[in-house]
């Protein structure tokens, strides 16, 4: 499933502090906190008194001036920042569109509200609808798109730092990207765990799988507690790898690329102010998406994206699919025959493998009702 769709506001993430996914002691989440607070009073210190300086970067602000920028050789660490735009021409609903997205059409599981689906107090209560849902989106019955192999083709051309990601749709997986290229800041399906506190058993992506298919509600095999996947549910904290990791992440970003999401969730959609003031952040967008709110930007807080004003000096939106986009980056980069081949060969790759898996289990299957539908031999008298 994907969180391709990109996870909804909610209060509960607004107010999220790191934790491990493991319990920790208080001190340890304490301190976290406070190393948040102490990151946003030097920011704010930084832009009131003047110190963030903020160099331009890029000699145009366009899709062109991106390019040469990342040419030029002193782009060197690329954050891909992404949501469920990224996943929709997968075939993967995003959530918010009208009348095509997983919010509008959610009707069939009586829910109080469509964001219950995705509460963890309602899921503990009535889990049957996220499992519905999940059998109809599984990882596994799509293939990742242009976008996630243009990331994956960073990765190999040595430019990309790190993907962040929204979506639990395990595509970027799929793609290449391995467990040290990716923050699933929304989580995964990859794995999942028991969600009573004194088991927290972890079972792997196959377990989920056959459960869901055989439309079994998932409890685990030790308490009979029920079994989430590894997706951030509202009223739960996100990954701590996401909060260590942007500290080191951001301040060392030479570009910034976001794909396919609205920036409306936080803390995710705070990391576009996390990089320097001289850092360029491309946006790749059926809208625009992140823009500074005026007040805020009179009171001195920042971050927000700048497209249009007199003052714009880093900021690009690239308004199209995120496909179209990444292959119009492509071909001004020399790369887009390269990128067209690595998505031919992996999608080959892919239906190829799809192949074989569904012939071994028709095999199985026509083994096992061979097997059955041959009568016994009548055991023979001594």
């Amino acid at each position: 499933m994907s969180d391709a769709p990109e996870l909804p506001k909610s209060e509960e993430e607004e107010e999220v502090t790191p934790e491990p996914e493991e319990q920790s002691d208080d001190s340890s989440e304490g301190e976290a906190a406070g190393d948040e607070d102490m990151d946003f009073l030097r920011s704010l210190f930084s832009r009131t008194l003047g110190l963030d300086s903020a160099d331009k970067v890029l000699d145009e602000l366009t899709l062109e001036g991106v390019a040469r920028y990342i040419l030029s050789g002193k782009c060197k660490n690329i954050i891909c920042m992404v949501g469920a735009g990224i996943s929709t021409s997968a075939g993967i609903p995003d959530f918010r569109s009208p009348g095509t997205g997983l919010y509008a059409n959610l009707q069939k599981y009586n829910l109080p509200y469509p964001e219950a689906i995705f509460q963890i107090d309602y899921f503990k209560k009535h889990p049957e609808p996220f499992f519905a849902l999940a059998k109809e989106l599984y990882p596994g019955q799509f293939k990742p798109t242009i976008c996630h192999y243009f990331i994956k083709l960073l990765k190999e051309k040595g430019l990309l730092r790190r993907c962040y990601s929204q979506n639990i749709d395990t595509l970027e997986r799929v793609a290449g990207l391995e467990g040290d290229d990716l923050i699933e800041a929304h989580g995964t399906f990859y794995t999942s765990h028991c969600v009573s506190f004194c088991c927290r058993k972890e079972y792997n992506l196959d377990w989920m799988k056959e459960k869901i298919f055989s439309d079994d509600i998932p409890r685990c095999d030790k308490c009979s507690s029920l079994v989430k996947p590894d997706i951030v549910f509202f009223g739960e904290n996100l990954p701590v790898r996401f909060f260590t990791s942007m500290k080191m992440d951001f301040p060392r970003c030479d570009l910034l690329i976001v794909m396919g999401t609205s920036l409306q969730v936080q803390p995710f959609a705070g990391l576009v102010g996390r990089v320097s003031k001289s850092c360029p952040r491309l946006l790749i967008n059926m809208e625009k998406a992140g823009q500074a709110d005026p007040l805020f930007g009179l009171l001195g807080f920042g971050g927000g994206m700048d497209f249009d004003s007199d003052k714009a000096y880093r900021d690009v939106a690239h308004i199209s699919t995120c496909d179209d986009g990444c292959l119009a980056l492509a071909d001004l980069l020399g790369w887009k025959a390269e990128l067209e081949e690595m998505v031919k060969r992996e999608h080959d790759r892919i239906d190829s493998q799809d192949k074989k898996e569904k012939a071994g289990e028709s095999k199985g299957a026509t083994a096992k009702t061979s097997s059955a539908s041959v009568a016994p031999e009548p055991k023979k008298e001594e």
